[in-house]
């Protein structure tokens, strides 16, 4: 394995990098430097916390100038990675008198004007960059080197055309890194159409996989919400993250996790970007050991220390999967990945399960207490958004609580957890209903995967 010093980087920048006590560069970082300082297009194949920003960063450390206007652009996914970026950057060329910037939507867009006047690496959404475009009040025709990070995660949420628009307001004449977990057929067709003779280069996943224990419980809907209380409060965990699909299901899950006495918080797309960075920087700091989140919020993160990654609810593809459970078993650490399966995740984790490299084993649930749930009572369009009811809330604890095979994903209410019954959830085909003896609330559904 090289070291830094055999990367062909600066004085300064290693003695920036020891500083900050980096003793030898990661996989990524050890192939891909080199190459970006040759000035190739680079394709990488590299998961979250695998130390791509310093990959590229370097990169742009070395090779740009102050005051010669933007000459990097860096495309992200999301608000918390371009900060993320943003501030890594900023710490690696502290010995370099480089103006960075993070562009993105949710804030203000006066400042982010007047900053971009002196900047020379951007940071930003692609949504946000192209209001800055439009406005003309962003200059891309000097920039040197365009980074799309996370690209396949930028497709995923739809940002195809919006990062292919940016793209040709670049100049053709630069350099293209591009950063991706995955390398899809959309990833391969716009670095054939926007890079030059590109050299692809994978790392290894950072997980290890002889430290993660990946398992499933397949309970009945009556106690999934039970269930994930139980484990939380049985399973010793240092930093967890619990994912869920749809915001409305954070916030269920959130505030009910506070009913029943674990301090939780939740990080979703629907709250501001001032309180998701407040969030953030109570988990990190260890304020808050359970973080419940949707996948786009947490997008990109690098948050170390997860020890447990819940799947509150199933992911739709196997790649989601993969992501949610590389938060945990990183750095030589043991971490568990566990899956909470209800009726309606069926469709769901079949899908998942068609990944030949997923393999996750089934455990038994023991006899669990009912959990409080607290129903929040509103009203909607709809028989499936309304709550009837008095006041605003009201105690569930002696409610099941359940799930809606006619609703995979809870965002439509939340109140699915405590309202659908059992008929809705017998109705999945390929199940049959196996209640255990006295009707306790440890019933199972018997499956076929």
């Amino acid at each position: 394995m090289a070291t830094f010093n055999e990367l062909n980087l600066s004085e300064p920048l290693l003695k920036t990098i020891a500083a900050m006590h980096f003793e030898i560069p990661s996989e990524i970082q050890e192939k891909t430097i080199p190459l970006t300082l040759e000035g190739k297009d680079v394709i990488a194949g590299s998961a979250t916390g695998s130390g791509k920003t310093l990959a590229f960063g370097a990169c742009l450390i070395e090779k740009l100038e102050t005051g010669k206007g933007i000459q990097s652009l860096i495309l992200v996914p999301t608000r918390e990675l371009a900060e993320q970026v943003a501030n890594a950057l900023i710490s690696f060329s502290r010995h370099k008198d480089l103006n960075i910037i993070a562009v993105y939507g949710g804030v203000g867009i006066d400042q982010q004007i007047r900053n971009l006047r002196g900047s020379e690496i951007v940071v930003g959404t692609p949504g946000r960059i192209l209001d800055h475009m439009q406005r003309r009040t962003i200059d891309l025709s000097k920039v040197k080197v365009l980074v799309l990070d996370e690209a396949d995660r930028m497709l995923d949420m739809g940002f195809q055309d919006d990062v292919e628009r940016i793209i040709s307001h670049c100049p053709k004449d630069r350099q293209t890194l591009l950063f991706s977990a995955t390398i899809s057929p959309d990833i391969t067709l716009i670095a054939k159409k926007y890079m030059k003779h590109p050299i692809e280069v994978e790392a290894d996943n950072q997980v290890d996989p002889k430290k993660l224990t990946q398992v499933y419980y397949d309970v009945d809907s009556g106690v999934k919400f039970s269930a994930l209380v139980h484990l939380l409060k049985d399973e010793k965990s240092e930093l967890v993250l619990v994912f869920c699909n749809t915001r409305h299901n954070a916030d269920f899950v959130t505030r009910n996790l506070r009913e029943n006495g674990i301090h939780a918080k939740v990080i979703h797309g629907g709250l501001s970007q001032s309180k998701r960075s407040d969030v953030l920087e109570e988990f990190h700091k260890g304020e808050v050991l359970v973080l419940v989140c949707t996948d786009i919020a947490a997008r990109g993160l690098d948050i170390k220390g997860v020890s447990h990654v819940y799947n509150y609810d199933v992911p739709k593809v196997g790649k989601d999967y993969i992501h949610r459970i590389g938060r945990t078993a990183r750095a030589g650490k043991e971490g568990k990945a566990i899956t909470i399966l209800a009726a309606r995740d069926y469709d769901n984790f079949r899908s998942v399960l068609r990944d030949p490299d997923i393999k996750i084993e089934k455990l038994e649930l023991p006899y669990v207490e009912k959990a409080k749930i607290v129903i929040e009572e509103r009203r909607g369009r709809g028989d499936r958004e309304s709550f009837r009811g008095r006041g605003n809330f009201r105690s569930a604890g002696s409610y099941r609580d359940r799930g809606s095979s006619r609703g995979r994903s809870e965002g439509r209410s939340s109140s699915r957890e405590s309202r659908s019954g059992d008929r809705d959830e017998r109705r999945s085909s390929g199940f049959r209903s196996a209640r255990s003896h006295g009707g306790s609330d440890t019933g199972r559904y018997r499956r076929r995967f």
